[in-house]
C-alpha cells in the first residue's frame, strides 16, 4: 500500500478506520487481479487497470459507502442508484457487522464482468 493510500485510511477516526480497511481487505482478496489506487482523493481499486469501485465516505452522514462503478449491471436492491447512471453504491453502517455474504456476492458479480469480458480490460 502506497503511503499515500496508508494515510488516508489512518487519518479516518474509528469506527470508520476499522470498517475501510476490513473492506479495504476484503476487496482486494476477491481476485488477484484487483489492486488499488488513489482516484478522486478516495481508494479505487481496479481489475487489470479498469476501474471497479470506490470506497468512499458519505459527506453527510460520515458512513463509507461502497461506490460500484459498473452498479447498473448489478441487480442487488441493495445498491443505491440514485441520479447516477452507471455507477450504485452500498452504504455501510460502521457501527454493525458488515454484511460479508451480500458484499461478496455484490464484489464477485462485478469480478465476473471483467473476467468474461462483458468489460473490457487491457492485459497487463
Amino acid at each position: 500500500m502506497s503511503e499515500e493510500l496508508h494515510d488516508y485510511y489512518l487519518k479516518r477516526e474509528e469506527p470508520n478506520k476499522s470498517c475501510m480497511l476490513a473492506l479495504r481487505d476484503f476487496i482486494l482478496e476477491q481476485d488477484e487481479n484487483v489492486s488499488e489506487t488513489r482516484k478522486w482523493n478516495s481508494p479505487c481499486f481496479c481489475y487489470k487497470n479498469r476501474m471497479f469501485c470506490f470506497l468512499m465516505v458519505d459527506k453527510k452522514t460520515n458512513h463509507p459507502y461502497l461506490l460500484m462503478v459498473e452498479g447498473a449491471r448489478l441487480d442487488f436492491p441493495e445498491l443505491i442508484q440514485g441520479d447516477r447512471k452507471r455507477m450504485k453504491t452500498l452504504p455501510i453502517d460502521p457501527n454493525a457487522d458488515l454484511p460479508i455474504d451480500l458484499i461478496n456476492s455484490i464484489l464477485q458479480n462485478a469480478v465476473e464482468f471483467y473476467r468474461n469480458g462483458t468489460i473490457k480490460v487491457k492485459e497487463l
